[in-house]
């Protein structure tokens, strides 16, 4: 189906939805995990290996789905990511003890890796210029909706059996319902119009271009023309990766590790036993509180839907880093100088403007950056790299907090301390590092880059010759 039979919502919606579900199945696990872990009769090593295992498979996912998407297309890929969402949902669902559970997260892992190293290429590729940051801030938007609505069925599944399935089995095959609409949107979404130039597909590339831009000031023939001219340019292959375009992997990689380094997931994974460890709530109360983040985690991605293109991208991440920076640090204060009970509230509240700083900036940015700085012809491969090392991050975060938490002696004060150093290195990271790509078009951040490099080159050369 071509995409003048679609509108510009649905496509982008749908584009979106691989962030749903990696944000469904990332944060579903929070409430199944205990009950699975009764259920089976699981120690605390196997539970945990449970939860990561996802993460394993997202790892592996990510590095191999880039060089496949710019070889056989966004699209092709999409459609793959949801086949395999749909299976590890359904094998998660019906798993029958620890090693079929584990079969099914790395399977799960697999769609969600692969989810999160094409779908910010794809947005990219298909927004126009002006509005690529709301667009691509629908990737994260996706991510927190996913985590919330997660939340939201564990609550609404927990004690109940239907039709003589567990709670947690219902939990797990919810996951199905955003998995089968992703399959059958990326069946009828349209390729990428900048692969579908890279592979010479001229006249599909118009037809694409022409409906995406119907409702914009954009002049898709121009665009068309731009992206032929870089098309065309000389191909280095992959070892552009480690030329010309080096600047944007360290810059990738750096963007991506920073953000989870930063101690999102902690928040996200971990919450209640931060609440239940740390302070003594009740179970029920801590869940609770987790639903109430996962609120304002997706009420401010709707903001830094907003916003996105109003100011620049530094902007917006070093105002994120400051303010993460300044509340984590307070509270990490404020938990080793004060009585527990005294400090819970205060908690509370600072990790509420936290999830605010990060949900505005970090959150969204890094994923719409890394699907704009790379050059065309390998952007598959470098999107995969920025988000391999964003599920790296992720591993080595989920993996201690628990450990410094009880190197803490339970003091939520110490995992946050850590966390506050590393949102004071972003800071200067940003100042330092990351480059602006606001109000460019694809092309011309390629372009810059490649005059970048030339006049590198060139002042090596001329410093050589002396």
């Amino acid at each position: 189906m071509r995409a003048r039979h679609l509108s510009t919502f649905f496509i982008f919606f749908f584009g979106a939805l691989g962030g749903l579900l990696f944000g469904f199945d990332t944060g579903i696990i929070s409430g199944a995990s205990p009950l699975i872990e009764s259920n089976f009769n699981l120690g605390t090593e196997q539970t945990g290996f449970i939860v990561s295992s996802v993460l394993i498979g997202s790892s592996v996912g990510a590095l191999s789905i880039g060089s496949l998407s710019d070889k056989f297309g966004r699209k092709r890929l999409l459609i793959l990511a949801s086949i395999l969402f749909l299976i590890g949902s359904g094998l998660s669902m019906f798993a029958q003890g620890f090693v079929s559970m584990i079969i099914a997260r790395i399977i799960l892992g697999f769609a969600v890796g692969s989810a999160s190293a094409l779908t910010p290429a794809y947005l990219a590729e298909l927004a126009d210029a002006p509005h690529r940051g709301s667009l691509g801030t629908m990737f994260q938007l996706m991510i927190t909706l996913g985590i919330l609505l997660a939340y939201v069925s564990n609550l609404g599944f927990l004690h109940h059996t239907i039709l003589g399935l567990r709670d947690w089995r219902w939990m797990l095959g919810s996951a199905l319902i955003p998995a089968l609409l992703l399959f059958i949107g990326s069946i009828i979404l349209p390729e990428s119009p900048r692969y579908l130039v890279e592979k010479g597909n001229i006249d599909e590339a118009r037809d694409v271009l022409h409906e995406l831009r119907a409702k914009t000031t954009e002049d898709p023939d121009k665009e068309l023309a731009d992206i032929q001219m870089v098309a065309n340019q000389p191909k280095g292959g992959l070892k552009e990766l480690f030329t010309f375009a080096r600047p944007a992997v360290i810059v990738a990689i750096l963007l991506m590790l920073l953000q989870q380094l930063v101690g999102i997931n902690s928040v996200i994974y971990f919450l209640p036993q931060v609440f239940i460890k740390g302070f003594g709530f009740p179970e029920s109360n801590a869940i609770w509180i987790s639903v109430g983040i996962g609120v304002v985690n997706f009420v401010c991605t709707i903001l830094a839907y907003n916003i996105m293109d109003k100011f620049n991208r530094k902007t917006i991440l070093l105002f994120g880093s400051i303010v993460m920076a300044l509340s984590i640090g307070i509270l990490s204060i404020l938990n080793f100088t004060l009585k527990v009970q005294d400090a819970a509230v205060p908690t509370m509240i600072l990790i509420g403007i936290y999830i605010f700083g990060f949900a505005v900036s970090w959150g969204p940015i890094c994923w719409l950056m890394i699907g704009e700085i790379f050059p065309l012809n390998v952007r598959g491969v470098g999107t995969s790299i920025g988000s391999a090392a964003n599920w790296i991050g992720n591993f080595i975060v989920s993996q201690f907090f628990l450990e410094l938490l009880h190197m803490f002696n339970n003091n939520v004060g110490g995992p946050f301390a850590v966390f506050t150093f590393f949102a004071v290195v972003s800071i200067f990271f940003v100042i330092y590092m990351v480059p602006e790509t606001r109000g460019k078009t694809l092309e011309q951040i390629e372009m810059d880059m490649r005059k970048n490099a030339a006049l590198k080159s060139a002042a090596k050369a001329a410093a050589q010759n002396k």
